[in-house]
């Protein structure tokens, strides 16, 4: 708009103009527009968007070995309108893989059984029936224990993903009875965990609660290195991990403060992680700054933990002194608030267990947050299916859950271990 466009407006329009130009731009702030639609105000020396010099792109791989080739080819000139002859020398400018699954139908194979009756003799002869005591293979046994297991699904939903995506027909009795035959297998190969387990140095332990038969019970893990093993229980109490142990002491034990997961090993590792937690909460509801100085000193164990692996062992004994001695500092400290006391006494119980990492450099976790990581699809499936109707049910689960997560260590395919059991 300009100055003859100006003197053409009425007084009332000028006014209104003027009004319109003293409004700020309309935001999240100045109007019901949503935070997400503020333009981000660009900061002094920021960097530029998209990725950096260097990075690789995280783009979809091309497939190996592809089932099929489908070459594009140039037809004409698109300058002159000239066509190209088909033995004319082409240049590989790109490729593109299109991925698509083919209709899946069950593979049927139907035994028949012949009779023959001998021309000397008159005696008939027939072939032995074939050696299966059920028409589903191992394939169709291993991917129901896969969706049902680690997909969650309940035996309805099993029964019709079956039916609508692979036109099969199977009931939730067979189903039922693919897990009641596949068990046998499972369980050889959970004992070879429980066995490794019992030799192992180190051993973690964690549980989480689950409803088998409609009565409360509980889930537990215990894993080394190169184990993994899931056991279901109706009882949380110490006298389960002297089960699994079978008299076996480990060098070092990893725990969260609950008394039945104590004095297991020669030595204990508290988890810092729960410590952790429960020093947030004292910081947020309490009224003493004691626990903002655990939490720095948390904080600082952490750190060494990182790094326990990197540093000489003189630093890293050094460093333990100086954590102990500032740990004895805090634990004799004065405090007026109740929930700084207790976090105090709890801390104190458990200062023996708290650096025990440092004397087994690289092979002592901190936290126990990886039992927790292993009940985590536990958890989940307890509030999917709301725990098992047999007790046969979640002693099976369990022994597939110590089969796969064990091969799992080694970077296995959950679907083709469950396979290789079955095959």
């Amino acid at each position: 708009m300009d100055r003859g466009d100006l003197q053409h407006l009425s007084k009332e329009q000028l006014i209104e103009l003027a009004l319109r130009l003293q409004r700020p731009d309309k935001n999240s702030r100045t109007s019901c527009k949503p935070p997400s639609t503020d333009k981000k105000e660009k900061r002094e020396n920021s960097r530029p968007g998209g990725a950096k010099l260097g990075h690789e792109p995280h783009n979809r791989r091309l497939a190996d070995d592809p089932d099929e080739f489908f070459d594009h080819k140039p037809g004409v000139c698109e300058q002159c309108g000239g066509a190209f002859p088909s033995d004319a020398a082409m240049e590989l400018i790109g490729e593109y893989d299109e991925i698509e699954i083919p209709p899946v139908k069950p593979h049927v194979i139907r035994h028949r059984r012949f009779a023959c009756r001998c021309g000397r003799c008159g005696l008939e002869a027939k072939a032995p029936a074939p050696a299966t005591t059920t028409p589903f293979g191992p394939r169709i046994h291993a991917l129901a224990i896969y969706l049902k297991g680690f997909q969650a699904l309940s035996y309805e939903r099993l029964r019709g993903l079956f039916r609508d995506a692979f036109g099969l027909g199977v009931s939730e009795g067979a189903l039922m009875n693919m897990f009641i035959r596949s068990h046998p297998r499972f369980k050889v190969e959970a004992d070879k965990a429980k066995a490794i387990l019992r030799a192992a140095k180190v051993v973690a332990s964690d549980e989480t609660g689950v409803r088998i038969e409609g009565t409360n019970s509980y889930h537990w893990v215990f894993h080394c290195r190169e184990a993994v093993v899931h056991q279901p229980d109706h009882s949380r109490a110490a006298r389960v991990v002297d089960e699994m142990m079978a008299g076996h002491v480990p060098a070092v034990w990893i725990s969260d403060r609950y008394s039945a997961q104590q004095n297991h090993g020669e030595r204990h590792q508290t988890c810092l992680a729960h410590l952790a937690r429960d020093t947030a909460f004292a910081l947020e509801h309490g009224s003493d700054d004691l626990p903002f100085r655990f939490k720095l000193w948390l904080g600082r164990a952490f750190d060494l933990a990182k790094s326990v692996v990197d540093v000489a062992a003189s630093t890293l004994a050094k460093k333990k002194r100086e954590l102990e001695t500032q740990l004895t500092a805090l634990l004799a400290a004065r405090t007026g608030c109740d929930l700084a006391r207790e976090l105090q006494a709890k801390i104190g119980r458990a200062r023996d267990q708290l650096l025990t990492f440092c004397d087994d450099p690289g092979e002592v976790d901190v936290t126990n947050n990886t039992s927790e990581r292993k009940l985590r699809p536990c958890v989940i499936q307890r509030k999917i299916t709301n725990g098992y109707r047999a007790r046969w049910a979640a002693e099976a689960e369990a022994d597939v859950r110590t089969t796969v997560d064990t091969a799992r260590l080694k970077a296995a395919n959950p679907f083709a271990v469950i396979v290789a059991v079955l095959a």
